[in-house]
């Protein structure tokens, strides 16, 4: 069974740092989940890092590697675990490089919209995750899924991230969630950036990571089966996104929770 044909059928989850800080961190988190994935056999678990985060809030954060080294990293991860590999592109010159090494692309929700990316992902025929931007409703997303389409690649993934709720504030519409599902593909929460306060740390964005398991907790309870968590051994020392982040050593917990939650099978 191929990859999207398991995402569609079982429950998933999307996990790693915000960005790739080392090959050391990024091969620690690796383990980590490849262990939890033996453990979780119901669970197929996707290891996901960016190589550059483009679009931070200050000019002087840090962004990551780059292209080429964020690229040979990531190899490694699938060379030394296995496991399934997603990252983010923000051009469309990216797509075909990226689609050599990684199963998924995805589209940050502030791109969502940029056709010229959706058509270069979708065109690798590998399986595009698109995030729903801030301020955009579920409903709204068949758009985005069309111009998808259109290039024939129905290999498509939405994800939930929440939606702007007045300034540096997020908030996640259960019912959007409700309305992207209708649409018939695997839809996501994500549940650490949905608890992000957007800029609202003077100069770099906060958050609250304990709000983070309870959301997808509660996604798993109206029918999500894929969820996207960024993670990290400290995130408090972690170069971007740190206060939304889960720690690593909690990841297991949220796993047997959320494992409970589709065993009571609600759907």
């Amino acid at each position: 069974m191929d990859l999207y044909s398991k995402l569609q059928q079982k429950p998933f989850l999307i996990a790693g740092p915000c960005v790739i800080e080392s090959e050391e961190l990024v091969l620690e988190v690796a383990k980590t989940l490849k262990n939890l994935q033996k453990s979780f056999t119901d669970f197929v678990i996707i290891f996901k890092a960016s190589f550059d985060k483009a679009n931070r809030t200050s000019v002087d954060a840090f962004r990551g590697p780059g292209l080429e080294k964020g690229l040979a990293i990531l190899q490694k991860v699938k060379d030394s675990y296995g496991l399934p590999l997603l990252t983010d592109i923000h051009e469309p010159q990216q797509a075909a490089l990226v689609a050599n090494t990684v199963d998924i692309l995805q589209i940050p929700a502030f791109l969502c919209r940029q056709t010229d990316l959706l058509l270069a992902a979708a065109q690798t025929n590998k399986i595009v995750n698109i995030k729903k931007a801030q301020f955009l409703s579920g409903k709204d997303m068949k758009h985005v899924i069309d111009k998808v389409s259109s290039t024939s690649n129905h290999q498509i993934m939405l994800t939930e991230r929440g939606t702007m709720f007045g300034y540096n504030n997020l908030v996640v519409d259960y019912t959007g969630i409700l309305d992207m599902m209708e649409y018939g593909y695997p839809v996501i929460m994500d549940a650490t950036h949905a608890v992000q306060k957007p800029g609202g740390a003077g100069g770099k964005s906060g958050g609250n990571r304990s709000y983070a398991p309870l959301l997808a907790q509660a996604a798993a309870a109206i029918g999500i089966k894929g969820y996207f968590v960024e993670t990290h051994p400290e995130p408090d020392k972690a170069l971007s996104d740190g206060p939304n982040m889960i720690t690593l050593q909690n990841l297991e917990k949220l796993l047997i929770n959320l494992q409970k939650i589709h065993q009571l099978q609600l759907f």
